[in-house]
């Protein structure tokens, strides 16, 4: 397997966030110092300035950019080009990619927009459709039209236009981490002390799981059966809020902050050390089972499965990056060295190309060729 650099640029500060657009054109990458980049990297070519795939450069937020979403393909199929941020300025801002105009801006309070997520599931647009015409719309069509935000303690929902739906009830601690079921039905919102699901309807708090420490991460199997958490004490924790089950792995030798799922939901994959941890979770799940290794040089910072294959990207504190097929019986496919440690790890849609945003303010994207 090859993996080479296709293009790179350099931003004025540490790549705080970084996302493809939903067709995968465009490549937004957020920098600490405040500034968001958009760019065009695909359509570089051996005879085309770099210079030139640069479409945008919006001003972001005062102070820093904190993270930054696109809003997925609405249920018609439409590739949206609306950009959403958050920052150190208490704001949400949204954006028009194309024109790089700034559209609105949600102000939330005094605290930091740390976290925000598009909801996925059905609009509401195609939910009405679909009872008046009796057709329903594709598993898997996203809606644009309800935005998340995590403030310091409060949970916000966005409309598109930046009007705030909906306030839910201050968390007892800071809102560590947000993640939307891939559903769309419920929104966890992780604190110092638990996780709350908000309903993504009528916002309601459908249940609370406790958990008695801090939590850095979150995210969900996309068959909706998981929910799972990187904790400050070292630790791994699974639920299945439907059954009231939970699992717990420990022993990491620091605390786990960076988690992803492949796209069967059958492989868990986890840092908190010099080895990804990467757990089975189909049948009963994780407990009993030995997870396997993938060794690394040095702390592995960053993870991401492909979309639609099965290939999972992982990255280290001294700069590299891998590829790994876990289905072989030797899993490294591939392995290149940066000069400095990856923030981000994003691949396209379609599989073909992996950006990666760096502590240096470098963002590269590699063609991935088998």
């Amino acid at each position: 397997m090859n993996l080479s650099k296709h293009w790179a640029s350099l931003l004025d500060d540490y790549v705080i966030d970084l996302a493809w657009s939903p067709d995968g054109e465009l490549l937004a990458a957020a920098s600490a110092g405040g500034g968001i980049s958009i760019f065009r990297p695909k359509a570089v070519t051996a005879a085309s300035d770099v210079s030139e795939t640069m479409l945008h450069e919006l001003p972001g937020h005062d102070d820093g950019t904190n993270c930054i979403a696109w809003a997925p393909v609405t249920a018609g199929g439409a590739v949206s080009r609306m950009l959403a941020s958050g920052g150190q300025d208490g704001a949400v801002k949204l954006w028009d990619a194309d024109s790089g105009q700034h559209v609105t801006t949600a102000e939330l309070g005094s605290a930091w927009v740390d976290h925000i997520a598009w909801r996925p599931g059905k609009s509401e647009t195609g939910e009405q459709e679909s009872a008046e015409t009796g057709k329903t719309n594709s598993p898997g069509v996203p809606a644009s039209s309800l935005l998340a935000a995590a403030a310091g303690k409060d949970v916000v929902f966005l409309n598109a236009d930046g009007s705030e739906r909906h306030r839910c009830k201050p968390a007892p601690k800071t809102v560590q981490a947000i993640a939307w079921e891939p559903d769309g039905g419920a929104l966890a919102a992780a604190h110092f002390g638990g996780v709350r699901l908000w309903d993504g309807d009528d916002f309601v708090l459908q249940k609370e799981l406790p958990y008695n420490n801090g939590i850095h991460s979150l995210v969900w199997s996309p068959d909706n059966r998981w929910l799972v958490s990187g904790n400050q004490d070292q630790s791994v924790h699974l639920w299945i809020p439907e059954t009231g089950l939970e699992l717990h792995m420990s022993g990491y030798e620091s605390k786990v902050v960076t988690l992803a799922f492949d796209r069967n939901s059958q492989w868990l994959a986890t840092g908190g050390g010099r080895d990804a941890c990467v757990w089975n979770c189909s049948g009963p799940g994780p407990e009993g089972r030995e997870p396997d290794l993938l060794p690394h040089p040095e702390k592995v910072c960053a993870l991401a499965f492909q979309r639609t294959h099965g290939l999972l990207a992982s990255a280290s504190e001294d700069g590299s990056v891998m590829l790994w097929s876990l289905d072989r019986n030797q899993p490294l496919r591939a392995t290149v060295k940066m000069p400095s440690a990856a923030t981000k790890l994003a691949w396209t849609p379609d599989d073909r190309f992996l950006a990666i945003g760096s502590k240096k303010g470098a963002v590269y994207v590699l063609s991935v060729e088998a």
